[in-house]
This record gives C-alpha cells, structure tokens and sequence, in this order.
C-alpha cells in the first residue's frame, strides 16, 4: 500500500481503526478474469461485522466482479472502502437493474478507484432495435445516511452511472463519470426520493442528464461541475405517475456545460395525473458552450416521438430563479408547452 494511502486512511478516522480487510485476502484476484464477488462479499462481511471502525481495501489491479449487494447495517458507522484498483463488470447483461449497491448503510465513505460496467454490448443492442432490458445502474446508494465518495471513476454503465436512492446526506466529490455521448440513458448521477445531496468539483460525460434530480428530492447543492457531452442537468422528468411529486430547495452553481444539448432543465409530463411542485430552485453562473438550449422549461415532455400525451401539465413552478449566465443568446430561455 503507497504511504500517502495509509495517511489518508489515519487522518480520516479520528479513532485509527484496527481492522483493515484486504479484498486479495479473502480470494480476489487482480488479473480481470476471475470472479472475484464471493471475495469482495466476505471482506465487506467482516468489515461491516467489526464493532469499531473498519476499512476495506482493493489493491491495484483489475477485478471482476458481478453483481453485488454490500448490505447493511453495520456494527459500526465508519467503514471506510478504499480502492486503488479497478472494479470490472462482467461483460453482456442481464435483467439485473443493479449492479455494484450499497444499501442500509450509515457513515460509509469510499475513496478512489474505478468502477468500470462494460456496457458496450447492451448499448449494441438498444441500437439495433432488439428487444433489450433497461440495463442495470452501475453504482447505487439506496436507503442510506452520511455517504461519502470521494473521487470515484464510474464508466461505461448500461444505464445511470451512479444512482442515490431513498437516502439523505450523501456527497459526492471530485467525481470522474464517463460514457460515450451516445449511450442510452446513462445519467451520470441520479437522484431519487433523497434529501440533503452534495455533489461538487465534478466531471461528467455521458449520453443522457449530467445529473438528474426525480421525485421527492429536496435540499441539494450542486456545485463546480463540468458537463459534457449530455444533455445538462435536469430536473425531472416529474408526473408520469399517479401520485404529487414535488422537488425543491436545490441550487446548481458554477457549471460549465460544453457541447451539451441542454444546460439547466426541467422536464414534466402533460399528463392528466402530472401534478406537483417545483419550488425553491436556483440556477446560478452557469457557463455555454456550444450548448442547444442553455434554460428549459418543458411542460410536455415525451422523449419517444407518438403516443405522446396532450394534456394539460398541472405542475407549479415557484421561486425558481436563473442568473449570471455566461456565454448564452438572447434566446436562451426556453418554454415549452
């Protein structure tokens, strides 16, 4: 293990922890063609058993792992997973909507490393016009508190890169999300029924939003991104269900948006069942280039030309607010009814 990755380990845990699980230890092998999840499975086992603070580690090297579940919760709430390596999907897919998942966690942060989903074959597919799952979520945070990553790679995933889930506190920083800008439906992070949300200092290129905010998302900041190619960042889309959705206190600040087909957006159904809230939204010193539509407010959104609905949206927007925007034309606000 390089001496500035033990540092980094000792000043993030006030309380040095005693247990280090090296996933090598329990069976991984970093050649890329071994399975290596029953390993990965174990080490996470002991770490998430100890009573004090653990941390799990992947050494350089590829690894192949397939689907994982890294469930808790854990006997403690600090287990820091620390990767040098890279985390390998198995080629082709499934009708898997997960692959690598962390979930009823507390107090979990990962450091480092890259996740790598293989979804080339999946997207091969969709673009034949076979008959192809939705494809599965590279890396998922679901139904947990006080998440921390901290600069992750996430490429190549079949559908989101990274998906946030039912949870609250949640920062991601200094993230590297890549994808080919015409891969299908590869958000980079997607945010869902989660408050108190934190990304920053972010790199994102993918074929879909940079970050998409859903249903039930509240207290978000999002700052000091990059995005590009895309299609920007979004919120929505909101009302294609039957129940009120809202979204509110979110600002999105200082990103820079190149050669995307949107910068910020909001995007509801015209359905007779869309109804919500948007509120408290601030879109601030956001920079174009080369971007389609740098503000849009799409009321009747249908991504799949027919059998679109034409309805009436009944989704309020209040207090939402755009300013210092840099390098956009006199039209650059845009609403579509």
């Amino acid at each position: 293990m390089e001496p500035k990755f033990i540092l980094l380990l000792l000043l993030h845990f006030s309380t040095v922890a005693k247990s280090a699980y090296n996933v090598v230890d329990f069976g991984a092998k970093p050649d890329g063609r071994t399975d290596s999840t029953k390993a990965f499975l174990a080490a996470w086992a002991e770490a998430c058993g100890d009573k004090i603070p653990a941390t799990m580690v992947v050494p350089s090297g590829p690894f192949l792992v397939g689907r994982a579940l890294f469930q808790g919760p854990c006997k403690n709430d600090k287990i820091g997973l620390f990767i040098k390596g890279t985390i390998l999907g198995k080629t082709g897919y499934s009708t898997a909507s997960e692959w690598i998942t962390f979930k009823y966690v507390k107090g979990l942060s990962i450091y480092g490393g890259t996740f790598n989903a293989r979804g080339q074959s999946l997207w091969a597919c969709k673009a034949a016009g076979r008959n192809c799952p939705n494809g599965s979520t590279a890396l998922t945070i679901s139904q947990a508190k006080n998440v921390l990553l901290s600069k992750v790679k996430v490429q190549n995933s079949q559908n989101f890169q990274i998906a946030i889930i039912f949870s609250q506190e949640i920062k991601v920083e200094g993230a590297t999300i890549t994808a080919p800008g015409n891969s299908p439906n590869t958000d980079g992070i997607h945010i869902h029924m989660s408050s108190f949300i934190t990304i920053t200092g972010s790199t994102m290129a993918t074929g879909d939003d940079c970050v998409s905010l859903g249903e039930g998302v509240s207290n978000a900041w999002i700052e000091n991104i990059k995005c590009g190619p895309g299609h920007g960042i979004s919120i929505g889309s909101l009302g294609d269900g039957t129940e009120t959705t809202m979204v509110q206190n979110v600002t999105v600040s200082s990103v820079v948006f190149t050669g995307t087909q949107n910068g910020f957006r909001v995007k509801t159904w015209a359905t007779p069942s869309s109804k919500g809230f948007v509120r408290g939204v601030t879109f601030e010193h956001g920079t174009m280039k080369n971007v389609g539509n740098p503000i849009m407010i799409d009321q009747n959104y249908c991504p799949v030309p027919g059998n679109c609905p034409n309805e009436v949206s009944f989704f309020l927007f209040l207090v939402c607010f755009a300013s210092m925007i840099v390098g956009a034309p006199d039209h650059y606000f845009v609403v579509a009814y």
